[in-house]
């Protein structure tokens, strides 16, 4: 007897893959919503907690944007309270950002929230299947 697929058998691997991260995306947009970031804030908060105070054009190359994207971005978290400009003694010209105190703090939280996001949704999915979807994109992301 011949039957028709079903709509998820149909769905190829790319479709399957961006379904993903949109819910992704979707949910750390919400995760991030107690500290009002943009997702664009957060990967600098991000970047910046990993990796201490650096230069503006640094910061750029880290996000893959344009520096004058990444001095919007620093404005806003400089506006916000969360990082702040300093000269670069090294080099007069040049931009050192770095974290304020409560950049850190909150940091740490929207790491939280965004840790308890990806638990929760890879919770449906056993630890071994877990383990093979991680070994799996290291790879493509390698």
């Amino acid at each position: 007897m011949d039957r028709e697929p079903h709509a998820a058998e149909e769905e190829s691997l790319l479709e399957a893959f961006w379904a993903v991260a949109r819910r992704l995306r979707h949910g750390t947009r919400v995760a991030l919503e107690p500290w009002n970031v943009t997702p664009s804030q957060s990967r600098a908060i991000g970047v910046l907690s990993r990796h201490g105070e650096m230069r503006l054009s640094v910061l750029a190359e880290h996000l893959r944007i344009a520096p004058r994207s990444a001095t919007e971005v620093v404005d806003d978290l400089q506006q916000q309270g969360l990082a702040s400009r300093s000269p670069d003694p090294a080099d007069r010209r040049a931009t050192l950002v770095a974290l304020t105190e409560e950049g850190l703090a909150t940091a740490a939280a929207i790491h939280s929230a965004r840790t308890a996001e990806g638990e929760r949704l890879f919770a449906v999915l056993e630890p071994a299947d877990r383990a093979e979807l991680t070994r799996l994109l290291r790879v493509l992301r390698d």
